[in-house]
């Protein structure tokens, strides 16, 4: 017989806490309140913000307790659930802020692959390469026949500063891994390779010029 009984004991729900329920609601989201409330008025006014007033009720008039947050010396505080959910709105935030920061990185990063895998630039520069190109070769070849072989050193040395600009020109038309320039880079390497090309022309000018006067 006893054994039943232990076990329905056992079995037997816990009474619901009030007096718990109203502090765990107050100091949430809850009214508030709290139970006993004389016990609070004596013990925990501070913490309560408890106070005494006169109630009339008839022959139930008296004194009672009532609770003000304003008085209480802690104040509610936000709900436990209430700041988890904003510090994951904000996790979330923050996370997709990031994530819209790589992404447009990485569009970006696209964009300027797309750009340097083509060299759109160079066929703008291409005809007057090859024309002053050809200034150079020939004026140097006069040079040498006009002289004899006598300017071969000056001959040499142009012919070595015009490699040097061709061979610039050559990898800065180079595409994929390692070489790629965006083309507005490539813009501006093949304006500057223009104008050094352009002084050699000048020079160039200058020798056959002086091969023609001394021999």
């Amino acid at each position: 017989m006893m054994l039943p009984a232990a076990v329905a004991t056992a079995r037997t729900p816990k009474a619901h806490d009030d007096q718990k329920e109203k502090q765990w609601t107050s100091m949430e989201n809850g009214p508030w309140d709290f139970a006993p409330d004389w016990y609070y008025y004596f013990l925990h006014k501070n913490y309560s913000g408890a106070e005494m007033y006169w109630k009339w009720a008839g022959f139930k008039s008296g004194y009672r307790v009532r609770f003000k947050e304003e008085k209480s010396n802690v104040k509610r505080i936000m709900p436990v659930r209430v700041t988890a959910e904003e510090t994951q709105r904000q996790k979330l935030s923050k996370v997709e802020a990031e994530r819209a920061y790589v992404e447009s990185l990485y569009k970006e990063e696209l964009a300027r692959e797309a750009d340097r895998a083509v060299d759109i630039t160079y066929s703008a520069y291409k005809e007057e390469f090859e024309r002053m190109q050809s200034c150079i070769a020939d004026g140097l070849l006069y040079c040498l026949n006009k002289s004899k072989g006598k300017m071969k050193y000056q001959v040499d040395e142009l012919s070595r500063q015009n490699e040097i600009v061709c061979a610039n020109i050559a990898y800065i038309h180079k595409t994929g891994v390692g070489y790629g320039l965006e083309n507005a880079k490539r813009q501006q390497a093949y304006e500057e390779a223009k104008a050094e090309m352009g002084r050699l022309v000048s020079r160039t000018a200058r020798l056959a010029a002086v091969a023609a006067t001394h021999y």
